[in-house]
């Protein structure tokens, strides 16, 4: 029996991962594993496309696979995923970044009068780093503190920091939210746990069974962090400064109404590619720390 090419390799292993459930993305996956497997990127794939495969490379690739096929996610099977502009390093200790996420950077960005300002960023609960990184990629002239309770979630996001040659412009500190940071900030951001812990075990098993519950859990509605965040938010922002966060896809007026119960002004939700509401983008009036009427 001849030796299978990589077209087949390809062809093969788009049909398991849809006979495990993957749909529409079991091409794109059964892809990514066969450029992780050989090392080679899509060009090379493509030009390669009717030669015989060495066993050994087939082997590897059926292993990875069957690691997809049990629904293990993509981004840890090859290390990484693409952000932004970014290629972060991802393991089970940090939310994959997803493209929402990439709304609450946007709205950031679009708060900033001035990119090329020494702007100084808070990003909350930063996980793999993801914002803030995009952020700094971005606002050349910007630095950056990021919190997360999480030592082994802070050792991805200095790894990204690194990987991404921006670990001169962010500070990384261990801690609840934003406890002992002192600010002011002009912009104050996070991806908070949003989902309700009732939900989580409904969720597919890429998330439910391989991402870090304490990233997930929003605590009975959701939105049990917002209160304290937008608390610290109001602790820290600058005067004119602005602060964006994730929310969850049908959370928009409830956490309008938390905005407006801690004295934000403005607050108006971004929306996604979708159309639905997924950053909650805010201010408050007068200086840092003052009460609000």
């Amino acid at each position: 029996m001849s030796a299978p090419s990589w077209r087949d390799l390809l062809r093969e292993g788009a049909a398991a991962l849809r006979a495990a459930g993957l749909g529409e993305d079991a091409q794109s996956d059964a892809r990514r594993l066969l450029e992780a497997a050989s090392g080679l990127g899509p060009a090379a794939l493509m030009a390669r496309k009717s030669e015989a495969v060495e066993p050994a490379l087939a082997d590897a690739f059926a292993a990875l696979i069957t690691r997809r096929a049990a629904r293990e996610p993509l981004s840890h099977i090859v290390g990484s995923v693409g952000f932004w502009t970014l290629d972060l390093i991802v393991t089970r200790d940090v939310l994959t970044p997803r493209p929402d996420t990439e709304t609450v950077v946007e709205a950031a960005l679009a708060a900033v009068p001035d990119r090329s300002a020494p702007l100084e960023i808070l990003d909350i609960a930063t996980g793999s780093g993801a914002i803030a990184l995009a952020l700094l990629s971005e606002l050349p002239s910007a630095r950056a503190v990021a919190t997360d309770i999480s030592a082994a979630a802070l050792a991805v996001a200095r790894n990204n920091a690194a990987h991404n040659r921006l670990s001169e412009r962010i500070t990384f500190i261990e801690t609840s939210w934003a406890d002992g940071v002192d600010g002011p900030f002009d912009l104050v951001v996070s991806n908070p746990p949003y989902i309700a812990s009732a939900v989580i075990d409904t969720l597919e098993p890429e998330v439910r069974d391989h991402e870090p519950r304490l990233a997930l859990d929003g605590g009975p509605d959701g939105l049990a962090p917002y209160p304290h965040l937008l608390a610290e938010a109001r602790r820290l922002l600058k005067p004119g400064g602005s602060g964006v966060f994730e929310i969850g896809y049908d959370q928009g007026e409830a956490a309008l109404a938390l905005a407006s119960a801690a004295g934000a002004a403005k607050a108006q939700l971004r929306r996604d590619l979708a159309g639905r509401g997924r950053a909650l983008v805010f201010g408050f009036e007068g200086a840092q720390g003052t009460p609000q009427d």
